[in-house]
């Protein structure tokens, strides 16, 4: 071998360059090439090959060179270990699926019975199990459907219910809901124009019925789920708003389908819905902790009144979402529970071993309390005590970067990583990836 390089030096780089074919074919690639699938693979070849060409790598490492270089997966996108502290990060996907959801997902993945009943071979209403299972989670919802988001559950309801009409809501609840989109601009598209009453900070009863019109399509109470206003402040609850006698429709947000003793100024459908309102929309990939999603529920005329708007076509959810959904409902506890009521003796339990593997391997590591929150536009204000793993605040980055990605939060000018997200059979993981990012092996 020592030879053959000797008499490679001595040979132009460009006629060492193995063919791609030769390499494609190569015992070493071919589960990459089955995963990644051959435009993956031959990219990564193409790659290694202009190396080789010139002169910067060994045609001899060449295999070796693509299977580093190789994705560890047909997407890009990564899991990420959540030790921020935030239970819901927007930016991370907020709830992440349990394992009967994500078991779900794989076998909704292949041909399956979505619109077909197969002991008749008919078609039957889509998604069945997972609207059985969400009826059966809030019975006193007369019906419910699903559409792709909770923002399209509020335009589906404005665009079926009032499209040329009105709706009356408070000028303190008209918010943006994240990246820009506000509540306002969303309605207005549907064709609806919006009465605004009362004022920023202070809405009465009073208000609401002084605007009423034979141009009234609903009331639209929406809860402001990422923010709070505090001191001089008033408004309206459903149960006051449905004595209006106008249809009402709550935009709860969050996605709670029965009340939290841990998040009490949560609204949740059971209870919106038993306060007299028409119809309830919120969000399945927030407190819910599914997939995302876009949750309707409430009075079985308004409903199917919704479901056969032609808008609601294009707001279709597919079967894999479906799936994770009924999952999510009729299955375990979600990471998104489990995550909000962990036990914060056990999470300092944790930490303190993780900290003494790291001191030990040399990496200067502290045990500190942590103020977790909800996030994902849901409970404001609500402070989840906890542990966190303080180290420097270098570390950040080459964690970010490594495989698997770890992101903490930065506070008072240290890097720290907070146990309310990340499962205890991670903990070793973790452990790892610091070391790894330290330049300490793992």
């Amino acid at each position: 071998m020592a030879g053959d390089r000797e008499r490679d030096e001595d040979v132009d780089p460009r006629r060492l360059v193995p063919h791609t074919d030769s390499l494609l074919a190569d015992p070493a690639l071919q589960d990459a090439l089955a995963q990644l699938g051959r435009g993956v693979v031959k990219r990564t070849v193409a790659t290694v090959q202009d190396r080789i060409r010139v002169g910067q790598l060994s045609p001899h490492d060449a295999i070796a060179e693509v299977l580093a270089a190789l994705p560890t997966s047909a997407t890009s996108m990564q899991r990420v270990l959540n030790a921020t502290g935030t239970v819901l990060h927007t930016n991370l996907g907020r709830a992440p699926l349990s394992a009967s959801a994500i078991e779900a997902v794989r076998t909704a993945a292949g041909a399956t019975d979505v619109e077909l009943d197969l002991a008749t071979n008919e078609r039957v209403r889509r998604g069945r199990g997972a609207l059985d299972a969400l009826a059966a989670a809030v019975p006193v919802a007369e019906a419910v459907h699903v559409v792709n988001n909770g923002a399209a559950a509020l335009y589906l309801a404005a665009c079926a219910l009032a499209a040329g009409r009105e709706i009356v809501v408070s000028r303190g609840e008209l918010v943006e809901i994240g990246d820009g989109f506000r509540i306002p601009e969303l309605l207005e598209s549907s064709g609806a124009t919006l009465r605004e009453v009362g004022t920023t900070n202070r809405t009465a009863l009073h208000d609401y019925a002084d605007a009423l019109t034979e141009q009234t399509a609903f009331v639209l109470k929406v809860h402001p789920s990422n923010f709070t206003v505090s001191g001089f402040t008033s408004s309206v609850s459903v149960r006051d708003l449905s004595q209006l006698g106008v249809p009402v429709v709550a935009d709860i947000g969050s996605g709670l389908l029965a009340p939290e003793s841990l998040l009490p100024d949560e609204p949740d459908a059971t209870t919106t819905l038993k306060d007299g309102a028409t119809l309830v929309t919120a969000s399945g990939d927030k407190l819910l902790g599914g997939p995302q999603s876009g949750l309707l529920l409430g009075s079985a005329a308004v409903v199917e009144r919704l479901r056969r708007h032609p808008v609601a076509r294009a707001l279709r959810v597919d079967k894999l979402t479906l799936a994770a959904l009924e999952a999510t409902i009729r299955g375990p506890h979600t990471p998104t529970w489990l995550a909000l009521h962990a036990d914060p003796k056990s999470m300092r339990d944790r930490a303190d071993a993780i900290a003494v593997q790291l001191n030990a391997a040399g990496v200067k590591a502290v045990v500190v309390d942590s103020a977790g929150v909800v996030g994902g536009g849901g409970a404001p204000g609500v402070v989840l005590s906890g542990s966190a793993i303080a180290l420097a605040q270098r570390l950040g980055k080459p964690l970010r970067t490594g495989r698997p990605p770890v992101l903490g939060r930065v506070e008072k000018g240290r890097l720290l990583l907070d146990l309310r997200c990340i499962s205890p059979d991670d903990d070793g993981v973790l452990c790892d990836a610091v070391l790894r990012a330290s330049g300490l092996s793992g």
